[in-house]
């Protein structure tokens, strides 16, 4: 973390009708007002921010709302010690997480679909089975129709798994193709230029601080020299190195405005960079609700049609009459009816 004075506050004197470069102040009066400045403002890693209690709570850009454009201003530390991740990289990475999530629940459809496949498979299968097909009468016909009933079932999870693929599995894995990458790396190219632009401006900064720093000194030496007489440099010398004292103040002005004007910028396009992150994010969200809520859909449609295939059986089941079937059993294999009497002698 690296500190800086509120550059505004460093850089007007009050006893003077007009502003003036840090660096035409007297040493005498520089070396007083700087007792005087009070530290507001810090500078981490390139970025300015208030101190706190150094001035009114900032408002929200968009209150209440948790949004992304409030939240993520400055670097997060890395538990491990390494390098801090910038705020933006943190949503950069939500994104990339979000679409790797979206992957795995393609995936988990897909895994639903096969075994709907295999289910139905195994339906369609036990439906052609020989067993107990030599049932008879109206018993032999329910039988008959549950087995049946088996052959549309399994035609039911077949549509079910292939509308599951076609309405559920297709739009995950399909929405936000083959531009998202590129995409992602436009946004973290833009914002990490701009990054990079402002951290050489605050290089230039302090650059030309220490360069103020040091005129200011040299001037301040041989103001007390001249003044102690203890070096023969004439007047004329004190005003070269008030003239390049000031110059490097007014470099210092050069620089800070920069800076500001290279902070503004980065500024924006966070914003700007920031808010269609999250703009994409409720899209990601509502479009993984929307096809999730597909999928329940499907399945109560799903289970709906099974009970429709078991409307025949259960129709039939009421109808066996064991007396009916023994009628009809008796007459197909009746042997006879004449019954045996007692033998005469």
């Amino acid at each position: 973390m690296e500190a800086s004075f509120d550059t505004e506050e460093s850089f007007d004197d009050p006893s003077c009708l007009s502003p003036q470069s840090p660096g035409s102040t007297s040493p005498a009066r520089r070396h007083n007002k700087e007792r005087e400045i009070k530290e507001t403002k810090t500078t981490i890693n390139g970025v300015t921010f208030p101190l706190p209690m150094s001035m009114p709570e900032q408002q929200l850009l968009k209150p209440n709302e948790w949004s992304y454009c409030d939240y993520f201003w400055t670097d997060k530390k890395d538990p491990q010690g390494g390098a801090c991740v910038p705020g933006f990289e943190v949503l950069l990475q939500k994104q990339i997480k979000g679409k790797q999530l979206q992957k795995e629940m393609a995936e988990f459809i897909h895994e639903r679909i096969k075994i709907e496949e295999e289910y139905a498979k195994n339906l369609s299968k036990l439906s052609m089975s020989p067993l107990a097909a030599q049932e008879e009468g109206t018993l032999g016909e329910a039988w008959a129709q549950l087995k049946k009933s088996l052959s549309d079932e399994a035609d039911v999870h077949l549509k079910f798994s292939s509308k599951l693929q076609s309405e559920v599995e297709k739009p995950l894995l399909t929405f936000r193709g083959d531009n998202f990458k590129k995409d992602m790396k436009k946004y973290e190219h833009s914002i990490a230029d701009l990054r990079k632009q402002l951290l050489s401006r605050y290089g230039g900064v302090e650059k030309a601080r220490k360069a103020l720093a040091d005129r200011q000194k040299d001037l301040e030496v041989k103001t007390q020299q001249l003044e102690i007489k203890l070096s023969n440099k004439t007047e004329e010398d004190i005003k070269k190195a008030r003239r390049k004292s000031t110059q490097a103040g007014d470099d210092l002005m050069r620089c800070v405005d920069l800076y500001n004007q290279a902070q503004s910028k980065w500024f924006e396009e966070m914003v700007t960079s920031s808010l269609e992150l999250e703009r994409l994010e409720v899209e990601r969200v509502e479009m993984i609700q929307q096809h999730l809520r597909q999928y329940t859909t499907l399945r109560h449609e799903t289970d709906m049609f099974n009970q429709s295939t078991l409307e025949p059986v259960d129709q039939l089941l009421q109808s066996v009459d064991p007396a009916k079937d023994r009628e009809l059993w008796v007459k197909e294999h009746k042997t006879g009816e004449v019954r045996p009497v007692d033998m005469d002698i």
